[in-house]
């Protein structure tokens, strides 16, 4: 009897459907690169990842040694990333947050691929930080954020070249009003800011587009409204405004 019921047990699981992989992307699926910020890594924009992934696209989230070297020696560890990850596909997008936005500048000048889609930078200072400024000949700030550290500051001349000089591609800029430092917001930053970086200071001419967002510098990657503005951006060319 026993081996009966069980007989007839294996039968049924045999008959069951075997369930299918989950669906990967499409083989034209776009892709979209990721750099995070200084003293982070890729797990600050792994929330974002994840949803780019839900919406079909391919994504190379990118890690590299934000505190060890210069902007210009950085941005030529992330080529070597950016190449493998999203040579092939038929659009390549990318999204800079915060000191990411600037490795965004510098590689597009020297390395923008035939395929550049549309370009989201995040709370980047694109034309620096005064808390930088303030802060740049401090033990802490030179020990800590290192080399690119210095080129956080506001007075670019000394490497403003290593820079692509004309915003020619469909540039979306995300910028935050909300500050958890309220000393370097008083103080420091002029007009409204995200604790770190000016509202003014994530501005650049030919940008496609900018929306400033209730969000702090830190976490912008993984807040939800940041997430969908950039994947509004990356579709349709534009932020979605109130």
């Amino acid at each position: 009897m026993r081996n009966g019921i069980f007989l007839l047990c294996a039968v049924a699981a045999l008959m069951l459907p075997i369930p299918s992989a989950a669906a990967g992307p499409a083989a034209d699926a776009e892709c979209v690169v990721l750099l995070h910020g200084i003293a982070r890594s890729p797990s600050a924009m792994r929330k974002m990842e994840r949803k780019l992934k839900e919406s079909g696209y391919i994504v190379a989230n990118i890690g590299y040694d934000s505190r060890k070297k210069i902007l210009q020696d950085l941005m030529e560890d992330v080529n070597k990333k950016i190449q493998s990850g999203c040579k092939a596909a038929p659009k390549m997008h990318i999204v800079g947050h915060s000191m990411g936005g600037l490795i965004t500048r510098a590689w597009l000048k020297k390395y923008r691929p035939k395929n550049l889609g549309r370009v989201v930078m995040i709370g980047t200072p694109n034309h620096g930080s005064e808390i930088a400024d303030f802060m740049k000949n401090t033990y802490f700030f030179k020990s800590y954020f290192g080399p690119a550290g210095q080129q956080l500051i506001t007075d670019q001349d000394g490497f403003a070249d290593i820079f692509v000089e004309k915003v020619d591609f469909e540039l979306g800029i995300i910028a935050g009003d909300r500050s958890m430092d309220p000393i370097s917001s008083v103080f420091l930053l002029p007009g409204k800011d995200d604790g770190k970086v000016s509202v003014a200071s994530t501005k650049l001419d030919g940008m496609k587009d900018h929306i400033v967002l209730h969000a702090e510098h830190t976490f912008m990657p993984s807040n939800k409204k940041v997430i969908a503005q950039v994947l509004h951006f990356l579709q349709q060319s534009t932020f979605k405004h109130p």
